[in-house]
């Protein structure tokens, strides 16, 4: 892969990992205390609350664990066959990715903080984290290493374990220690948009995730066209 699609891969996997903290941060707030993008969150709580502890939620995690593995399928699904890297199917469900989201705005476009109807909130968690499963997969197909874009507890250690005071090797400190900061960023940024409307930080991530499959595909049908001239 040539050296500025690399770079702009990394670039694309790093706003979607700002999208998911975004997205975690209105879950977890939100929707009764359930993450839609990290799934070791969710079978925490899941476990906790089966043992009655503070009033935990039960049918939310499970809600969220099966629409976020249902996601990952579908994109396994559209993506098999695919060699790794940019193809034009994962333009399609990072497309599907931003359509879900804002699907899932809609029926909170008139709510100023959490659902004020109760019955919106499972539903708007399984459209959550089936989008966020989706992209999961996307992710691990585009295959940039070291950003998932959902999880950041192997990027931690692999920071820590590589640092200066760990095996001191070599290591990609720069991509790993910002997947970190953008996730905390992204969350911050729903938490606060969260005190505006509910809907605001899902309009911020839909426009994110439009905004990656746009240049993702541009950049994808860039580098064919000058492999193509070579």
């Amino acid at each position: 892969m040539p050296r500025d699609q690399e770079r702009l891969h990394l670039a694309l996997m790093l706003v979607l990992t700002f999208s998911t903290g975004v997205v975690d941060a209105i879950g977890y707030l939100g929707l009764d205390k359930v993450f839609t993008g990290n799934m070791t969150g969710n079978v925490v709580i899941l476990a906790m609350g089966l043992t009655g502890q503070d009033g935990l939620p039960i049918v939310g995690p499970v809600i969220a664990l099966a629409g976020f593995v249902v996601g990952a399928a579908i994109a396994g699904r559209i993506l098999r066959g695919v060699p790794k890297g940019w193809h034009r199917r994962d333009t399609v469900v990072l497309s599907v990715v931003a359509g879900l989201l804002l699907v899932a705005l809609i029926p909170t476009a008139f709510i100023r903080a959490a659902p004020a109807v109760p019955q919106l909130g499972l539903p708007v968690t399984a459209l959550l984290a089936l989008a966020m499963g989706m992209q999961a997969g996307a992710a691990r197909h585009i295959a940039v290493t070291d950003v998932t874009t959902v999880v950041i507890t192997s990027t931690l250690a692999a920071l820590a374990f590589d640092s200066r005071f760990g095996r001191s090797t070599g290591q990609t400190w720069f991509r790993r220690l910002a997947a970190v900061t953008l996730l905390a960023l992204g969350a911050l940024s729903g938490a606060a948009l969260l005190l505006i409307a509910f809907w605001c930080g899902l309009a911020l991530a839909a426009a994110l995730l439009v905004s990656v499959a746009v240049v993702g595909a541009v950049g994808s049908r860039r580098s064919e066209e000058a492999a193509v001239r070579a």
